[in-house]
């Protein structure tokens, strides 16, 4: 992949500043969504799962992970709608 150096950047017309701008901002969306997914699949398997050592899950285990999940869920929908609210 090749770089764009500034004055690339500073040639290129308002239109395609706005696509490369729009473009980056939803990069950056996923990105966090992303390093979100990964941290709380993180804070979950740390909270419930006691053994790594058996290759199942425990019913126990699998009821804490859907849990913990569906906490995850709520929660981040609930963030979206308050969000959405505000605009």
């Amino acid at each position: 992949m090749s770089s764009l150096s500034t004055s690339d950047l500073a040639s290129l017309d308002d239109t395609s500043k706005k696509e490369i701008a729009t473009f980056l901002e939803g990069e950056n969306s996923k990105q966090k969504v992303q390093m979100s997914i990964h941290q709380f699949t993180n804070i979950c398997f740390k909270k419930c799962v006691e053994s790594v050592n058996d290759s199942n899950l425990s019913s126990q285990e699998e009821q804490c992970l859907s849990n913990c999940v569906n906490r995850f869920l709520d929660t981040n929908i609930r963030i979206v709608n308050g969000l959405q609210n505000t605009r």
